[in-house]
């Protein structure tokens, strides 16, 4: 059932928002989704840092893009919860973009394929396209809102998770230098 809903939010089955937005047992699944996302780019960037002779900061990177995904997840719903419900009074509750927007991470797995020279960068690109509409999709579906109120919900709540992106990033970065150092790499 895990995979069939995975493949509809990828699908960007608007019937597949609607479905998990209503089922309140779907909560662990979207988390789920957001787990095996966070995994899959992990390796992709993981295997791109080992070929690249930086296998310690692969593994402080793989860390970090599991805490940023959770968190970033948790964020995000939270934050255009609070848009959409207060700016532009869409009905949801904070479990239904919890689940909406965990299952809208589904594209997230083709990160996998982030350590394809080339190739892995334009993957990546597609990847956040696709998981952008899936997400504006998710969000005009949880909270009945117009599409037009969802892409500004989805802009305004997109500015915080950026900036935790930012923080972990300089973090891991901070860490990696760090661990470098006491490495002599």
């Amino acid at each position: 059932m895990l995979f069939d809903r995975m493949m509809r939010a990828a699908r960007l089955d608007v019937g597949l928002y609607e479905e998990v937005e209503a089922d309140q047992t779907a909560t662990s699944q979207a988390a789920t989704v957001v787990g095996i996302a966070a995994v899959c780019g992990a390796i992709g960037t993981g295997v791109a840092a080992v070929t690249q002779g930086n296998s310690g900061q692969a593994v402080l990177g793989a860390i970090a893009s599991l805490v940023a995904a959770f968190l970033g997840w948790v964020l995000w719903s939270y934050i255009t919860y609070w848009v959409g419900t207060s700016i532009f009074k869409g009905t949801a509750t904070p479990g239904e973009m919890l689940r909406t927007i965990g299952f809208a991470q589904t594209p997230g797995v083709l990160n996998i394929l982030a350590f394809i020279p080339v190739v892995g960068g334009l993957i990546g690109i597609v990847v956040a396209i696709w998981a952008l509409v899936a997400g504006v999709i998710a969000l005009r579906q949880a909270l009945d809102i117009s599409t037009g109120q969802a892409v500004i919900t989805a802009i305004i709540g997109f500015i915080p998770y950026f900036l935790l992106l930012c923080l972990v990033g300089a973090i891991v970065g901070g860490a990696g230098s760090l661990l470098g150092g006491l490495t002599g790499r």
